[in-house]
């Protein structure tokens, strides 16, 4: 089996920064996509950034400028430097990817467990 482990939340002031980090271990034969979400109280989870094996990016426009996404291959991992930090930033932050396995299996997504980053003003 697959698992996701994200760290590197906490709390923080308004301005500041934090870099959340997310290892896959496991079976893993390749890793597609791997992204960030995140989910405010009451509200829906949304897309934050992610990032393709070939290297494209993507972020959504509340944080493009801000917050930089990356990823080690070699360590399956994803990071998420958050800079600029806004209250409005505070969520629980989901570590998503999209996994194949085995050579010949299809690729399959994976959620992370989550880390809080709260935001004060």
């Amino acid at each position: 089996q697959v698992q996701l482990v994200e760290s590197g939340g906490g709390l923080v002031q308004a301005g500041g920064s934090l870099r959340l980090s997310c290892a896959a271990s496991g079976r893993i034969f390749s890793i597609n996509r791997m992204g960030w979400y995140r989910q405010a109280p009451g509200k829906q989870r949304e897309p934050v950034a992610d990032i393709f094996s070939g290297g494209d990016i993507n972020y959504t426009d509340s944080v493009k400028g801000r917050f930089t996404i990356s990823r080690d291959n070699a360590k399956n991992t994803v990071y998420l430097q958050m800079n600029s930090l806004k209250p409005e930033d505070t969520a629980v932050y989901y570590c998503n990817a999209l996994i194949r396995g085995w050579p010949a299996s299809p690729f399959r997504d994976y959620w992370g467990q989550g880390t809080q980053v709260t935001v004060s003003s």
